[in-house]
């Protein structure tokens, strides 16, 4: 396990903010003078916000450039808890408000519709992603792979499938979409952007741990690319 990680270590999140911002935008710089274009999937919650304005700032080719959500809850884009307004907020602004974003909530009327829909909306977007951005629940959960999801035997082990699929966890509140586990682990590239003792305690836990209550395990075990891990003792402000 320990070959499938890479560790960064950072005194503080400010300092863990610029230093993940520049090296996402290595790897879109890296993508774009490769294939022409560059694509993006980052994650929502408490944590990006600092992270998402050091990188709106870099001087990249922006235009040539999707940005996508990790995952989202199927809440009214208005809603504060929508990961599409977050983004929209700190990230799309700057020199990053030149980029093209694909949300994956829409306007259907139920989850199972949103997921459908969200396939099709990112079936033109160039694979494998280049780039994700993932955060970790002290639950060990990532993206909306939820411990207690009723489906989550499925979201972990798929090989397959649709790449944007519908999620029902007690533990996550509402309704959520997620990328699939393909989709995910089979990025280019993947950073885990987490902060605070308790969750560097909770990641070593689920490195350590068996079975599918440590959904962060699965995907660092799935992803085709050592996956980099980025942690600061204390959050940015």
């Amino acid at each position: 396990m320990a070959a499938k990680t890479k560790w960064h270590e950072f005194a503080a999140g400010n300092e863990l903010a610029d230093a993940l911002a520049r090296a996402v935008a290595r790897q879109i710089s890296n993508a774009v003078g490769a294939r022409g274009r560059a694509s993006l999937a980052v994650s929502g919650g408490s944590t990006p916000p600092p992270f998402f304005r050091a990188l709106s700032r870099q001087k990249l080719p922006w235009e040539k450039v999707t940005v996508t959500l990790v995952d989202e809850r199927f809440v009214p884009p208005s809603s504060e808890r929508s990961n599409a307004r977050l983004v929209a907020q700190h990230l799309l602004q700057n020199e990053a408000a030149k980029a093209d974003f694909i949300g994956l909530r829409g306007d259907a009327d139920d989850v199972s519709a949103a997921a459908e829909r969200a396939c099709t909306a990112l079936s033109g977007l160039q694979r494998p992603i280049d780039m994700v951005v993932l955060g970790m629940g002290t639950d060990k959960h990532t993206a909306s792979f939820f411990p207690d999801a009723a489906n989550i035997a499925d979201l972990l082990d798929s090989d397959d499938g649709p790449a944007v699929q519908p999620v029902s966890a007690p533990s996550a509140g509402e309704p959520r979409l997620t990328l699939s586990m393909p989709t995910i682990a089979g990025a280019a590239q993947i950073a885990l952007h987490i902060e605070g003792i308790e969750k560097k305690e909770a990641l070593n836990g689920a490195l350590r741990s068996q079975g599918r209550q440590a959904p962060i395990r699965a995907v660092i075990e799935r992803a085709a690319q050592p996956v980099h891990v980025y942690w600061a003792p204390k959050s940015a402000s």
